[in-house]
């Protein structure tokens, strides 16, 4: 495993972004049956997702999180020197997402932009990575997580349909005297690749549609076998116990699950964050969104200390012990349903001996 520790960078605010549509356990069970509609939300603790609308992109979401953390905190968008986007449904195969929230957001045209393709682990891997990159280049950042999930689920497939909503987070981090220590663990295991899977629809499988498979029986025993020592592992890094920490927020995939790991960890149920009966399973995103949702007043109002961990696609985890707050800013927005903005118009044919048909 990497263990990392962070000095200097500053948590100054985090906005969720869901789309208005919503997918609930009633609309489960005019598909499934009444009954395995009503067994699912109790075995998940799943009653609603946020869905994205037709031709609704994770830009769309990430956007709006994006503008709404820059005015709350008074940023203007060229003082951000770095752009990290951590998504697996990108609005193109290229460019990153992250070049095209880059110019819609209005940043300078020297800031730095990362795309990072990770799912369940990805906020915590996005935070190390933009924290880390953020010590060196500049003083603010913008971390951007999302996903738009529900376009690689089929609607018919019990076993992945009532678990995956869509949403998009944003997250201010600045150097600053008063930015505590992170300290991370982060590991990866990639045997666990065809067990959390959308292989079509890429350059390996073009003809195939890009349709989300996950094996639960495998998911289940890798986070019962990986996430508990990392997560300790963190814990013991930044010199705490567990009865230190104010808020245990885990991967906010099933209820159960986190229940569970929570117990395991010694974690009481006040400690333990539960946010997911709204919103599901939204991958990268669902960390962030419980902090701006079930966590909102008490990181406004006074300094907690946070124990975060992601685990799932790769198979890849990673976990971190830090202190936040108070936030200028911590919310929910509502982006309402709408198309994907178009792009610029395609660029006219390049000219003979241009890079472009030069093939560079």
């Amino acid at each position: 495993m990497v263990a990392s520790n962070l000095d200097g960078v500053a948590l100054r605010g985090v906005v969720g972004c869901v789309p208005e549509g919503r997918d609930t356990t009633a609309d489960l069970a005019l598909r499934f049956g009444d009954e395995a509609a009503a067994r699912i939300a109790k075995a998940t603790g799943i009653e609603a997702r946020h869905i994205a609308a037709p031709g609704q992109c994770t830009s769309d979401l990430a956007e709006r999180a994006a503008r709404r953390l820059l005015d709350g905190l008074e940023w203007e968008a060229a003082s951000v020197d770095l752009l990290v986007l951590v998504t697996q449904t990108h609005d193109h195969a290229l460019p990153g997402s992250g070049a095209l929230l880059h110019h819609r957001l209005g940043l300078r045209k020297g800031a730095a932009v990362l795309d990072i393709t990770q799912g369940c682990s990805g906020f915590v891997y996005g935070l190390w990575t933009a924290s880390a990159l953020l010590k060196t280049i500049g003083r603010r950042a913008l971390l951007i997580v999302g996903d738009t999930t529900s376009r690689l689920v089929d609607p018919g497939d019990r076993a992945v349909a009532p678990l995956f909503g869509d949403a998009a987070a944003a997250v201010a981090l600045e150097t600053a005297a008063d930015g505590g220590p992170m300290t991370f663990d982060l590991g990866s295991d990639g045997a666990g690749a065809p067990y959390l899977t959308a292989s079509g629809g890429a350059m390996r499988h073009p003809d195939r549609p890009a349709r989300l498979f996950m094996d639960g029986t495998q998911v289940f025993a890798f986070t019962l076998r990986e996430v508990p020592g990392s997560v300790r592992a963190a814990l013991e890094g930044a010199g705490w116990s567990m009865g230190m920490v104010d808020h245990l927020v885990l991967h906010q995939a099933n209820a159960q699950m986190i229940r569970h790991l929570g117990q395991k960890l010694g974690a009481s149920p006040e400690q333990t964050t539960l946010a997911l009966a709204g919103f599901g399973n939204t991958s990268s995103a669902s960390i962030p969104l419980a902090l701006a949702d079930a966590l909102a007043t008490p990181l406004r109002s006074e300094r907690r200390r946070l124990l975060l961990s992601g685990f799932g696609v790769g198979w890849s985890w990673g976990s971190v012990a830090l202190s936040a707050g108070p936030l200028a800013l911590c919310e929910m927005v509502v982006l309402p349903g709408r198309k994907c903005p178009a792009e610029t118009a395609a660029p006219a044919t390049p000219a003979e001996g241009s890079a472009v048909s030069a093939g560079i």
